[in-house]
């Protein structure tokens, strides 16, 4: 078993300490908060296991304040509401006594519909042509700066190959849309709740580098301040975080030290498996 799952299970695997109230732990990282997407990951793991024969649908969250990752993060989970296709869980993420996050899961039922459909898959370059090695073969990569580098590292719970690397080195990306082929960074089990906790893990990674790549600058640059401040992502059909998916996102928006984010999460057959919307914090330091 590779350390990458290792990891990442050990993330999700939060620890139950009373009916409704639960632990978790950070790895750990040179980080000086906890990552975003491993408070809605762990979350979401507390709602799943108040819940049976219900898969969530839909999450909604607020960053509250900066998760310390040296310390447990406590999950109470509230359980509002259980009806005949719906449940709702309410999740307060807790350290030293206060606060720091609160999401919104409701699960639902299975169903058939009679209405059926879904936007379409951009035309990008599959996976397989984004590896390092290929990336270093075109002429502006072959001295690859260390912060593109990070991004193929194969000891991270996520993979990730970004499509539009010219942003990387100023290039403006006028409509702010840009692609990002994300994986779990090894085989998770087959459980499908499981599968959606860990794209919602995933979910939270550079997601406000769409706001950046109208600039032509990106998140690494250090005189940005970025910070998540609320989330959504809906579930719309099966997949396995564990195979390569599509996240396509962009920018409409920006103003007041704010920006407003978009992504649709697609299967390699084109098929678009969950959506998701956050604003952030896009500040620069004075």
């Amino acid at each position: 078993m590779s350390k990458s799952l290792i990891d990442l299970i050990a993330i999700l695997d939060i620890e139950q300490l009373e009916v409704n109230l639960f632990r978790g732990n950070s790895p750990k990282t040179s980080w000086q908060r906890v990552f975003g997407g491993q408070v809605i990951g762990q979350a979401m793991v507390a709602a799943c296991r108040t819940v049976e024969g219900r898969l969530p649908h839909s999450l909604h969250c607020y960053f509250i304040l900066p998760g310390d990752p040296q310390i447990p993060i406590i999950y109470q989970v509230e359980r509002l509401r259980d009806g005949r296709s719906y449940s709702t869980r309410r999740v307060t993420a807790i350290q030293h006594g206060n606060a720091i996050f609160s999401v919104m899961v409701s699960f639902h039922a299975e169903e058939e519909s009679d209405f059926d459909h879904q936007d379409g898959m951009p035309e990008v370059p599959p996976p397989e042509k984004l590896t390092a090695e290929e990336v270093a073969k075109q002429p502006m990569f072959r001295e690859m700066p260390e912060f593109i580098r990070r991004y193929y590292e194969s000891d991270r719970p996520i993979e990730l190959r970004p499509v539009e690397l010219g942003r990387y080195f100023g290039q403006k990306i006028d409509d702010g849309r840009i692609n990002v082929w994300i994986k779990t960074a090894a085989t998770l089990p087959d459980d499908p709740a499981l599968h959606m906790c860990a794209l919602a893990y995933a979910s939270d990674f550079s997601l406000l580098d769409a706001v950046m790549a109208r600039y032509g600058r990106t998140l690494f640059d250090k005189r940005m301040m970025p910070a998540s401040l609320d989330h959504a992502m809906w579930f719309h059909r099966p997949f396995r975080a564990d195979e390569w998916l599509l996240y396509a996102q962009d920018s409409p928006s920006a103003q007041g030290g704010r920006g407003l984010t978009r992504g649709l999460i697609f299967k390699t057959d084109g098929t678009l498996v969950a959506s998701v919307a956050q604003e952030g914090s896009v500040r620069q330091r004075k």
